[in-house]
């Protein structure tokens, strides 16, 4: 395991290796219920972006992000740090975690956000940028910045809508309300849901799944589906077949299938 900090102050972000290929972040401020504060939204993106650069040396697929604590995932901004801004310093803040959440979205892993609490404002939006969501029953969710007087302002008015579509992102977002892990699963933002004793267990079952899958496939996979939200139908199949293709010179894919051919486990190297 190891630990980042800054300046010698305790560490609001625990990075730990989990096995073969899988890397596990939690979010580390349980006793304010890991809300994002200055110093949290420095280190995780101070952490993404070591891990922008080191995954392939550390061989890392995928990343399970999570809270610490039974109560929550992340609930939300700092609120006490918000007030007093004014409206420059406010949308810079904004872009910060917009900066933040996309590097965590645009990582050259797998990222599986497993929420184990409250998943609220920029807690939401923080699971929003992950590839998948696992819940725990406990687990809830919801953009409440309305009932501040705010909008959300870390991605969360496109994301959403890009994920649920604009009906249900105006539901979410101009209620403000709470909604069940359960509730989100019918809208299909969730997964799977699980007890709460069986998340930890689940996101891992999940993690080895995928980092077992082909690197080279997985990370087209991710390209593919990212920037065919912004592509016509035709644009995106044609985007997909030219990442089709590109797999093709792939040495994974030439394992890939001799494996299935031979009955037998691929050995992927991510080459």
């Amino acid at each position: 395991m190891s630990d980042h900090s800054l300046g010698g102050i305790e560490a609001t972000l625990i990075f730990e290796k989990m096995g073969e290929h899988m890397g596990r972040l939690t979010l580390n401020r349980p006793q304010a219920l890991n809300a994002l504060n200055s110093q949290l939204l420095e280190e995780l993106s101070a952490e993404l972006e070591r891990l922008e650069s080191q995954a392939e040396k550390e061989d890392l697929r995928v990343l399970i992000v999570t809270g610490a604590g039974e109560k929550a995932f992340v609930a939300g901004a700092d609120i006490k740090e918000m007030r007093g801004l004014s409206s420059d310093q406010a949308e810079a803040l904004a872009r910060r975690g917009q900066k933040i959440m996309g590097r965590l979205s645009e990582l050259p892993l797998v990222v599986i956000a497993a929420v184990n609490g409250f998943a609220l404002g920029g807690g939401c939006e923080l699971a929003l940028s992950c590839d998948f969501i696992l819940a725990s029953e406990k687990a809830r969710f919801g953009l409440p910045e309305v009932s501040l007087g705010l909008i959300p302002g870390y991605g969360g008015t496109q994301r959403l809508s890009r994920s649920l579509g604009a009906h249900q992102a105006r539901f979410l977002a101009l209620s403000g309300e709470m909604f069940s892990a359960l509730q989100m699963r019918e809208m299909g933002l969730v997964s799977e849901v699980v007890a709460p004793e069986e998340l930890e267990a689940r996101s891992l079952h999940w993690a080895q799944i995928v980092a077992s899958r082909g690197p080279e496939a997985t990370r087209r996979v991710k390209r593919a589906v990212a920037r065919g939200l912004d592509l016509s139908l035709a644009e995106g199949l044609e985007w997909e077949a030219q990442l089709f293709g590109q797999t093709f010179s792939t040495q994974d894919h030439h394992e890939g299938l001799a494996a299935f051919i031979e009955k037998r486990k691929p050995q992927f190297k991510g080459q």
